[in-house]
Order: C-alpha cells, then structure tokens, then sequence
C-alpha cells in the first residue's frame, strides 16, 4: 500500500503534533525527520538542489541577511545622530535614512531570491482547473503539503538560514517602532516648535544697521520703486544680505506685483505699499510650495502644486485651492536712494501652518485693515 493510499487519519499521524503551551518537540515541528539530511526524499519528478552549489549560496544569503540586520542598526544610529534643523542637515538625514532602509530592504530581497533560485529545488507543476472549493481530501492533506514544502526551502535542515533570516526581518520591524519617536501630543509639539517658526530674517537689520533690501533673486542686485513702475509685472525678490542663505529664503522670498490703484481692494494694507507695488510671501499657505504663477488679467496667483489661487488685489485672500489663508503680506516702502525695502517682518509666520502659531495668529486680521 502505497502512502497514498493510506487513509488521511494515518497519514496525519505520522505528521508531529504540538498542543499550545506544551515545549517545543524533539524533532522539531514542521515534520523534519531528526536526520533530515539523511531521510529526506524527494517526490518522484523533483531534482534535488547540488548540495555544493547549495552551500555556496547559503554563505551568500546569510551574508545578505547580516547586511540587512546591520544597515537596520546604522538606521537607527542615523536617526537619532543626524539632527534636523536646515536645510543642509535635513538633506543629509534623509540621505543617511534612506541608504540605509534601502539597502536593508533591497539585501533582505536579494537573500530570499538567491534562497529560492539556487537552494530549493527546481520543478514544474501543472494542476487542471477546478472549483473554488476545494475536495475535502485537498483541505485535509494541507498540512501534509506544508511539511513537503518546508523540507524542500530547507527552513528546518539550513538552520544557518534560519538563524540569519529571523534576525534580519525582526530589524526591520525596528524601523517603524523607531519612527513612532515623531509621534508626539500636541503639547509637547508645540513646546518643541521653535520659535525661528514665527519669523523671518526681514525683520533683521543688515550689517550697517539699515533695513534690508528687497534684491531680485537670481541677480543680485536691488530695485529701485521707479524701475518697476509697469502695472502687471511680477517680480521674486529676496532680503539683503541672505541671498545664498537656503535657511533664511525657504520662509522669506516674497513676490513683488505692480498694480493699479484702482484695482486695489480694501483686503490689502495700502500702507505696506509703495505707489501700487505690493509684496506677498511667495510660499504658499497650504504645503509651502512656491506661489509664483501670475495672471495679470485677473491678478491671481496661482501655486502649481496644488491649484490654491489667491487674489492680489485684495490681501492674497484665497479664492481657490485648498489653502486656508491668504498669503502674508511684507510691508514695503523706499530708502533715500528709491531702493524699496523692508519697513519690518511680516505680521503673521509665513508658510503652512503648525502647531500653536500663539500670539502670532491674533495679528492675523491686522494685514487686512489699513492700520
């Protein structure tokens, strides 16, 4: 009789059992025999893997998983080393941080495909099409495939694989756990928040003590008010004296819009301009993408990213788009060269908004008056 034949209940017999609670079996579970290397026969038609080839690639796979345990570590060493807080260290961070989880992930990937191309065996099989529920003899010797299975991917007799498998997926489970570090309530964020949040460096004075200068970016070079008398035109201008600072022009470049003075309306603070020629910060209110798309017809200024469209003429109020308030406005006037300047910071934290903006919100209405 062959085993086959042997009905289900002998056949699941001869698989080891294990009640919950109880230690662990000697041999161990999934049905490998206590000298696998020894008892363990293939099924007619499947070509073992070359045993020699095997171990060749096993020292590859188990050097995959050791990188893949190591690159979690340096992680984890990054994350906690490399402080965020401009521009240059966060670039470096998220650098460090993703070498280091991609090559995790990409050597973890690597081992199990070498484990299953150049261990396992190699067959083909073809199986007809059949209901979807399964005859009660299939469901029944599941357990006897699973065992077949497990002692062809070698899990049980490759306990090297193992051992190196098992540390290397429990360091990758670190990596959210670690995440959960930036998790924090909302109190606790808001003492964190500093307070270079709230301001930019237009409120700062340049080296001879003067007020900064607004600089059209790119050239470096001041405006003069009578050089941008043309209704409609756009300019990006940014603070003297911070031209090459990243820091500083991630918050403080600003757009400069010539227009009428009949198409002005109560929204904008006339006494933050200067003969028609307003100032908004040029990052936009909802993500802090660039707000620098103008229509000189109808005085919107568009941000790509997200289609937010405020109106130029009345205080940047938004008119479309998911962004939640208007563009901060700079107050503006002219030095005794003509050269427009800066009379101050802006009254309200540019950008989007975070956690507890305090104070700074209750100046929000004051842009849109006239004071």
């Amino acid at each position: 009789m062959t085993a086959e034949d042997q009905p289900i209940e002998e056949r699941a017999e001869r698989v080891p059992q294990r009640v919950i609670g109880t230690p662990a079996t000697d041999p161990p579970m999934l049905g490998a025999p206590e000298t696998p290397e020894a008892e363990y026969a293939p099924p007619e038609g499947v070509k073992p893997a070359d045993e020699r080839q095997a171990r060749r690639a096993e020292r590859k796979v188990v050097l995959c998983f050791s990188i893949t345990s190591l690159s979690v570590v340096a992680f984890v060493y990054f994350y906690v080393t490399f402080q965020v807080g401009s521009t240059q260290a966060t670039g470096l961070s998220n650098f460090a941080l993703g070498l280091s989880l991609m090559v995790a992930v990409l050597t973890l990937a690597i081992g199990i495909v070498l484990w299953a191309r150049q261990i396992m065996p190699k067959y083909t099989l073809t199986q007809d099409r059949h209901p979807m529920l399964s005859e009660e003899e299939d469901r029944e010797a599941v357990a006897e495939y699973f065992v077949q299975g497990a002692n062809e991917s070698g899990f049980v007799r490759r306990k090297v694989l193992r051992r190196a498998l098992l540390p290397a997926a429990a360091a990758l489970g670190v990596v959210p756990i670690v995440l959960l570090r930036d998790l924090d309530n909302t109190k606790t964020a808001a003492a964190n928040t500093p307070d270079r949040l709230r301001h930019t460096v237009w409120g700062e004075k340049t080296k001879e003590g003067k007020p900064p200068r607004l600089i059209i970016e790119g050239s470096g070079r001041p405006i003069r008010a009578a050089d941008f008398n043309t209704p409609g035109g756009l300019l990006s201008v940014v603070p003297e004296g911070h031209e090459h600072d990243l820091d500083a022009l991630a918050k403080a470049t600003v757009i400069l819009i010539n227009l009428r003075p009949e198409e002005i309306k109560s929204g904008t603070n006339q006494n933050w301009m200067h003969n028609g020629i307003v100032a908004y910060s040029k990052i936009c209110t909802h993500v802090g993408c660039p707000a620098a798309l103008y229509e000189q017809n109808t005085h919107h200024i568009l941000c790509p990213c997200h289609q937010s469209t405020f109106d130029a003429t009345d205080g940047a109020r938004v008119v479309f788009g998911p962004a939640a308030r208007p563009l901060p406005q700079l107050p503006i006037t002219v030095d005794a060269e003509g050269y427009l300047i800066a009379k101050g910071d802006f009254a309200v934290p540019v950008g989007p908004s975070f956690w507890e903006r305090g104070d700074a919100e209750a100046k929000a209405n004051t842009q849109g008056g006239g004071s």
